[in-house]
């Protein structure tokens, strides 16, 4: 599957794939936008942990080409792009337990030449840490406070955060999107973010790369993705015959179940044609709904798995 946009992309993966013990990632072909926000999303093992390694280079690609920033990723491009990047982990290293917070902020400075102490203590007080604090006797939220605070302090040009609310209170939730957002305010700053919560997709993605398995379900623009989908509920009418493979052709299909005797579920990304097509063919349309982010996904691993 080819995943493009409109704009110019951020991240570019053609043909991509890597394999480590028994995990195979791709191969992945996509465009990540520019200035945008795009939500990664998919079950635990499905390779969004794998793939931020890989545009980090700490992966190493084995087939295809990934281009980051206008840097192509061929195993001696250098670390110099990665001055651009901030990159939040899933989880924290346990080899920094010993440091305070400024202990790790003063290391990581020197990686960066845009980094910003200004900013840094600025982004520990709205978060409320203390930065004097070792890193090992904060609690787990506390800490995933003092990692944000690090990797938006030299004010990347692109930001890869790998579930970047892991821990965090809902207070403290709110204070990670209003930063986000301020981040993302001057236009040029990218985001990705892999994360399992669904209303930090709602209220913060521009896009939405759906992944499984290690292969691509599909990329989407979010507004329009939820505007699209639909859930049609219909009843067999009895002058109709073989319903079944009637409303295999329904226009927009991507899923179908039955829910009863002479009653089926569609799930379809062309909502308009596809009940004036159930209409067409003798069925009453009983229900339109709205399909929320995880039912999208849940149908789309269900195409995938019978694909396979």
């Amino acid at each position: 599957m080819t995943v493009t946009t409109d704009t110019e992309a951020a991240v570019s993966l053609r043909g991509v794939k890597l394999q480590h013990d028994k995990f195979v990632l791709g191969p992945l072909q996509c465009d990540i936008p520019r200035g945008m926000v795009t939500a990664i999303v998919g079950p635990n093992g499905s390779g969004k942990s794998t793939l931020f390694r890989s545009l980090l280079g700490l992966e190493p690609i084995q087939a295809g080409e990934a281009e980051v920033l206008g840097s192509r990723l061929n195993g001696g491009q250098g670390d110099s792009y990665k001055t651009r990047i901030g990159f939040l982990a899933e989880n924290p290293h346990s080899h920094e337990n010993n440091l305070t917070a400024d202990e790790k902020a003063k290391f990581s400075s020197y990686w960066y030449p845009n980094w910003d102490f200004e900013r840094y203590y600025k982004l520990l007080r709205h978060f409320d840490v203390d930065g004097s604090v070792k890193l090992s006797k904060l609690s787990k939220g506390m800490r995933r406070k003092v990692e944000l605070s690090i990797t938006l302090a030299h004010d990347p040009e692109l930001l890869l955060l790998d579930e970047p609310s892991s821990g965090l209170d809902p207070f403290a939730w709110k204070t990670m999107l209003e930063e986000l957002r301020r981040y993302m305010e001057p236009g040029d700053r990218t985001l990705i973010l892999a994360t399992h919560i669904m209303e930090e997709i709602r209220r913060l993605a521009d896009y939405i790369l759906f992944i499984y398995r290690g292969r691509i379900l599909g990329m989407y623009e979010k507004d329009r993705l939820l505007d699209d989908w639909r859930t049609l509920v219909v009843q067999q009418q009895p002058a109709v015959g073989t319903s079944i493979e009637l409303l295999q052709r329904t226009p927009g299909l991507q899923g179908l179940t039955e829910a009863g005797p002479g009653l089926y579920r569609l799930e379809v990304d062309e909502p308009e044609q596809g009940e004036t097509y159930c209409r067409s063919c003798g069925f009453q349309v009983l229900a339109v709904q709205r399909m929320e982010l995880e039912d999208i996904l849940s149908c789309l691993i269900r195409k995938e798995e019978a694909r396979r």
